[in-house]
């Protein structure tokens, strides 16, 4: 099977999904996959976790959120220049520090913060704080999109080193240059739609892409 997996190739984008959980029925009907009791389904706060629910609900298993996040430019915060982990993984986009002239101590106090951060919001998550073992187990990596894919290498670094048995990632919608990014890191690579031109927005392909509230993921994480 090819690596990744790609259903459609498109230049621009459009309005794919009606919203996250429509997109995870989608990728479910791609997939397929059977039940699996012993598997991990780890979804990228906070969007990932409604896309991940159908597919973790047709392997028998509980959703866990990826304790990652993305590391915020500190005169643009709405821009990322990498993201970290809750081990202190991190996977920097090194064009994006040099245009920014991001420094090193920079990377370094913005990295610690936002490493702090994502351990508060694991412990204030159902099934977020301690990680679970996933070592030989087949880990499902779920988001509602790859934008630069950095946040994605991130998590599935910290995944890989935990010596799971797979690594599995399946996300609606990627930009160009995101998937070959993280698929070296992968076992499989799942992907709806991978736009081939810029400028992308993950949000231009849902009619629904509300910012959910914390409210939203602990209800989603109850079920």
């Amino acid at each position: 099977m090819d690596n990744p997996v790609v259903v459609e190739r498109v230049a621009w984008s459009y309005p794919a999904f009606a919203d996250r959980g429509d997109a995870g029925r989608a990728l479910l009907r791609l997939i397929g996959p059977k039940r699996d009791p012993e598997s991990v389904v780890l979804a990228l706060p906070r969007g990932g976790i409604p896309v991940a629910r159908p597919i973790a609900d047709a392997l028998g298993v509980p959703v866990h959120p990826m304790p990652v996040r993305k590391l915020p430019i500190p005169d643009s915060p709405e821009m990322g220049f990498g993201a970290v982990t809750l081990d202190g993984t991190v996977a920097l986009n090194e064009r994006a520090v040099a245009g920014h002239d991001v420094d090193e101590l920079t990377v370094a106090r913005v990295a610690e913060d936002v490493r702090h951060e994502v351990e508060r919001r694991s412990r204030a998550y159902p099934r977020g704080f301690p990680f679970p073992d996933i070592e030989g187990r087949a880990v499902w990596l779920i988001d509602d999109g790859l934008a630069t894919g950095y946040t994605m290498l991130a998590a599935a670094r910290m995944t890989r080193a935990r010596k799971p048995a797979r690594v599995i990632m399946a996300v609606p919608v990627a930009a160009p240059g995101s998937l070959r990014l993280v698929a070296p890191h992968l076992t499989l690579s799942y992907c709806l739609i991978e736009q081939e031109s810029v400028p992308f927005a993950v949000a231009s392909y849902y009619r629904d892409f509300h910012d959910l509230t914390d409210e939203e993921v602990v209800a989603l994480l109850e079920e």
